[in-house]
């Protein structure tokens, strides 16, 4: 059987980003794990603010169908996601919702295994941005989201220089959700 193919991807394109350190390290232990990572930063992605008018104007734009047939092309996702006023980044949002137009041969969300984390300065650790992801990706585009998820509280301390997480419950936690990852991504491939 082959590895699993983990696309694991940031919410945040700011500099310093806690959610972009989350996801580096997402990808650091996948890849250890064996799991064939594609490590995406959606700065790499511009696209406009979605809106029906430009996409009947101007069709989908060319970055959001090469992420449908990267998001097509792998069997699970993870995804960093940064808490803005308890609700999750407009730049995540709108990602998610071009990818979902385009009229490609594939499903980008259903048959993907994904798995949610956050880092978050405050005490919650972007754990009320997570619940609206969920809500999003489940309800909104029929994805299967794995039930555990990590948040990582008072994330301005919580890396070390070599940024790892200092915490060991949390740590635990994200090994925890990776194995689930690659868990439930080898039952999807196996069907």
């Amino acid at each position: 059987m082959r590895n699993p193919r983990i696309i694991v991807c940031s919410g945040s394109v700011r500099g310093g980003s806690h959610n972009t350190k989350l996801a580096a390290l997402v990808a650091k232990r996948l890849s250890i794990l064996d799991a064939d990572v594609t490590h995406l930063s959606l700065k790499e992605y511009p696209l406009p603010i979605y809106d029906g008018d430009h996409e009947a104007d101007n069709g989908v734009p060319e970055n959001a169908k090469r992420l449908h047939r990267l998001f097509v092309g792998h069997d699970g996702v993870f995804l960093a996601c940064p808490e803005y006023n308890a609700g999750i980044t407009p730049l995540l949002k709108n990602t998610l919702d071009w990818i979902s137009r385009v009229k490609e041969p594939g499903e980008p969300y259903r048959n993907k295994v994904f798995a949610l984390g956050a880092a978050s300065p405050g005490g919650f650790g972007g754990l009320r941005g997570l619940i609206g992801m969920r809500t999003i990706l489940e309800v909104g585009l029929g994805a299967l989201v794995l039930p555990q998820m990590v948040s990582v509280p008072k994330a301005s301390s919580a890396f070390d220089d070599k940024d790892e997480l200092t915490e060991d419950r949390v740590s635990g936690q994200l090994d925890k959700l990776i194995e689930a990852l690659l868990r439930m991504t080898r039952v999807e491939i196996s069907h």
